[in-house]
């Protein structure tokens, strides 16, 4: 969503990091480029107005020119004041309220409402343990009651029985009843949209809020919607009183201006963000988080709590128990191009990672995408179980089996075999005897010299949310001093950032170890 803004101010504050001392008219001249850059990502003008005057007001002052880094210091004001444009803390929705907490969910047609109602009922019944009742209101889209119902079934949340002929209003006073009725901690009210804002829409949003009195008025908005999303939020919020935003679509090629303009002048929290079709592709909003990737200075700890979600605490200690002991063959290979492809592939992980930006791109542009990963399944897939256990048993004629089963070739059969032998070797050697292994050894060495404390096992893992970008960078300093990342390029996900997800992530394939094909850097 933010590549292309993150591109353009990442090139324009790389060029006052850069040098040595700055002039009011270096400054001058970078957030003229800045404010150009804003616009083209359609965030709406008066917010960029006011979002440049601040940044001026406190980069031409003495402190920032006299200051030993002024480039740096620049970039920390463009970024607290992007984290103040998007809202300081993170907010999640409100259910702090009599049961049952009523959600409204208001929106225009088109924006993903029924869609992100079915995704906020699966999310609360899983995540919150709450037992939720979901309900359309839209009497006027055809079959727009029998969708809600169907992602009910879909998601294993309770829908209200449709009974045709009744208004939206009396569905609302309906559904707010068999929430009580049915013991329901949580009532979600999906209304009906138009293609554009009019007066009956508005009347009708007025009345149901009347009759249900809900505790949180969630607008849910298209983050691809340019300037108008602006009207759009103070329209609703005007007329309805909005309590927070949801944007869907934010894993689209948008510019993000929506995102950064409705949260800007509704002063109304960002609660939630839509990042993909499937009904667990939703995820809370973190303005420092967003504002982190839009200056290239990755997002670790979503990427961690993205990892407690998706892999398996259990398989992940066995296998750590597994390659403690040396062995790791090619299905434990597979496992772990499995678990990398669930965090997002490589594009995915990389994107999160501080500085990994550039890199992205230069690999992209190298052909070194996801699709290896593809390939490298589809050959362990063509292998018989004992050749995924024994590696050695491949010789000629059995790749050339394996290369017609998995439409590759030899050259690509022993890149696939090089690779595992060079894991193989890493993970013996970093469960090897001693003091814990390799790994432990560093891991405590880093949190030593960052002052905190062990970083193995659980509750050593440093909360990475309550650092600053200064503190990031140091940690990332000093783990590529310490070793991580060496040999390839990547720094590297040490054994599972620290262990810190009980037992520990499993290495991730190619991260840390460099790259499969990736040239190493230079000096």
């Amino acid at each position: 969503m933010f590549e292309s803004l993150q591109e353009r101010l990442g090139s324009i504050l790389n060029g006052l990091t850069g040098r040595g001392a700055l002039s009011d008219a270096d400054v001058a001249a970078a957030l003229r480029e800045v404010r150009r850059a804003l616009i083209e990502a359609d965030v709406a003008l008066d917010v960029v107005r006011s979002f440049t005057d601040k940044v001026r007001a406190k980069a031409v002052g003495a402190e920032v020119l006299k200051s030993i880094k002024p480039g740096q210091m620049v970039v920390k004001i463009v970024h607290d004041e992007l984290v103040d444009m998007l809202g300081a803390e993170g907010v999640t929705i409100d259910l702090n309220a009599p049961a049952p907490v009523v959600i409204m969910m208001v929106g225009l047609q088109g924006s993903g409402k029924t869609t992100t109602t079915g995704k906020i009922g699966k999310r609360l019944t899983e995540r919150s343990k709450k037992k939720v009742l979901l309900a359309s209101l839209d009497t006027r889209r055809p079959a727009a009651q029998e969708q809600l119902r169907q992602l009910g079934v879909q998601t294993g949340v309770d829908t209200l029985p449709i009974i045709a002929g009744q208004t939206p209003v009396e569905i609302a006073a309906r559904a707010v009843q068999a929430a009580k009725l049915g013991g329901h901690d949580v009532v979600i009210l999906d209304t009906a949209g138009r293609t554009h804002i009019d007066e009956p829409l508005m009347v009708e949003m007025a009345d149901i809020r009347k009759k249900a009195n809900p505790h949180e008025i969630l607008l849910v908005a298209d983050a691809l919607t340019g300037q108008d999303a602006v009207n759009l939020a103070r329209s609703f919020d005007e007329r309805v009183g909005i309590t927070g935003l949801v944007l869907t679509r934010m894993d689209g090629d948008g510019r993000g201006g929506a995102a950064l303009s409705m949260r800007a002048v509704t002063g109304k929290p960002i609660k939630l963000i839509a990042t993909g079709e499937k009904m667990d592709a939703l995820e809370e909003f973190y303005p420092r988080r967003i504002a982190d990737r839009i200056l290239g200075m990755g997002d670790i700890v979503s990427l961690v709590e993205k990892a407690a979600e998706n892999i398996d605490a259990e398989k992940a200690a066995a296998m750590a128990k597994k390659m403690q002991s040396g062995k790791f063959d090619l299905n434990d290979l597979a496992d772990q191009i499995g678990q990398m492809q669930k965090l997002g592939g490589m594009g995915g992980i990389m994107g999160m990672m501080p500085g990994m930006g550039k890199m992205k791109d230069q690999m992209a542009a190298a052909g070194l995408d996801d699709s290896i990963f593809k390939r490298q399944l589809a050959i362990i897939s063509s292998m018989t179980a004992a050749e995924r256990t024994n590696p050695d048993l491949l010789k000629h004629s059995r790749k050339q089996r394996i290369a017609k089963g998995s439409g590759t070739n030899a050259a690509d059969i022993n890149k696939l075999l090089k690779m595992h032998r060079q894991m193989a070797d890493m993970m013996k050697a970093m469960g090897g005897k001693g003091k814990g292994g390799i790994m432990k050894q560093m891991m405590g060495g880093l949190g030593a010299k960052m002052g905190l404390g062990g970083m193995g096992g659980m509750g050593g893992m440093p909360d990475l949310s309550k650092m600053d970008p200064k503190q990031l960078e140091a940690l990332q300093k000093q783990a590529e001093a310490a070793g991580f990342g060496k040999g390839g390029g990547l720094p590297g996900l040490p054994g599972g950032l620290g262990g810190g997800l009980g037992g520990g992530l499993p290495r991730l394939p190619g991260l840390g170890g460099g790259l499969p094909g990736l040239p190493k850097k230079k000096g």
